[in-house]
């Protein structure tokens, strides 16, 4: 009987243990004071991904998905520069975020149901709504995905790429040859190489491999999507404080393209009487505090990386030589998806 009490005993401890262990763990402490303490924040990145992130020789980062980590940075420590940015792979992304490894994943795999609820993270707020659509060489003539037909198709077999492109050329009985590749980084040399007239593929992907072809102007992205793949940031399950300062900076920057506040105006802005611009502004009422953040931390962001949309022309416009359309990006006001709540 002593023996079996006292591995009672041991085995309670070792429960006991285990939890404090848990309690204690600095990966459960409130992620805004760690990053506080720390004095920048460390943003996972995806692999190069012209437009969304990419980093130079000079080791400098730039980037839509960057840009949202350094507002995330401008809103909790007031300065944008303060960031760490960490090259993550597809593999190591979430257990990086649940060991505390890094603060936020600035875009990891698409905002699905098994990702949100099984992986001990989860996704704030959509930044970008992508899709599968098709890269069309010019010269074609096809302005819409509903007109390809009698062309060749380059398409990975990865995720559900192909089988999204069988379903739709099945259900508009176009009539097709595809080219079938095992990595989608396969497609962009298949098709530079003149081997199919078009590729099947993520808009975000093909929008990068547009960017990198000698001449982007003589391709097109077809403006409809076949499929859904949000994208946004995500942060460790378990710290709804800190979930909440990054959806709200998410949209914050929705917000003030709403209300026409941008980096420019903001002086003048500050003199609006306005109330939902006031609020924006942290000129009436304090919206900081329930986050733990300063009272003009929405100033602070919007004067650092500008609104929504100045992110998106700045990594997207006419500048860079491959210009986006917004398409389900653009405003709920002007057609698209893209929607805050308001600030009130």
């Amino acid at each position: 009987m002593r023996d079996a009490s006292e591995r009672s005993v041991a085995g309670k401890a070792f429960w006991v243990l285990l939890v404090l262990l848990y309690i204690l763990s600095p990966v459960q402490a409130q992620t805004l004071e760690q990053v506080r303490e720390r004095g920048f924040l460390t943003c996972a990145a995806s692999n190069s991904l012209p437009g969304f992130s990419q980093r130079s020789q000079e080791g400098v980062w730039t980037g839509f998905d960057v840009d949202i980590c350094r507002a995330i940075a401008a809103a909790t420590l007031g300065d944008a520069n303060q960031v760490e940015f960490s090259l993550l792979s597809g593999e190591s992304r979430f257990a990086s975020l649940q060991t505390g490894a890094v603060d936020v994943v600035a875009r990891s795999a698409s905002w699905t149901l098994s990702r949100d609820a099984r992986f001990g993270v989860r996704y704030v707020a959509t930044s970008y709504f992508d899709g599968q659509s098709f890269l069309v060489r010019q010269g074609l003539g096809y302005v819409s995905a509903f007109q390809l037909t009698d062309l060749s198709v380059c398409v990975a077999d990865q995720d559900d790429d192909l089988a999204n492109m069988r379903a739709f050329f099945f259900d508009n009985q176009a009539v097709y040859d595809e080219l079938i590749y095992e990595d989608r980084r396969d497609l962009a040399v298949a098709y530079q190489a003149g081997l199919c007239d078009a590729i099947s593929a993520p808009a975000s992907f093909l929008q990068a491999v547009r960017r990198a072809l000698p001449d982007p102007g003589m391709h097109r992205i077809m403006p409809e999507l076949i499929s859904k793949a949000p994208f946004g940031p995500t942060v460790r399950d378990g710290d709804d404080q800190w979930a909440n300062i990054v959806r709200w900076t998410l949209f914050a920057l929705i917000a003030a393209e709403e209300s026409g506040v941008t980096s420019t105006n903001l002086e003048s802005m500050l003199s609006s009487r306005t109330p939902a611009i006031r609020r924006l502004l942290g000129q009436e009422q304090d919206f900081g505090t329930p986050l733990g953040l300063d009272q003009e931390w929405m100033l602070a962001v919007i004067g650092s990386v500008g609104n929504y949309r100045e992110i998106f022309e700045r990594h997207f416009g006419p500048q860079t030589g491959a210009a986006m359309v917004r398409g389900p990006n653009a405003l709920w006001t002007q057609g698209g998806l893209l929607f805050a709540p308001p600030v009130r």
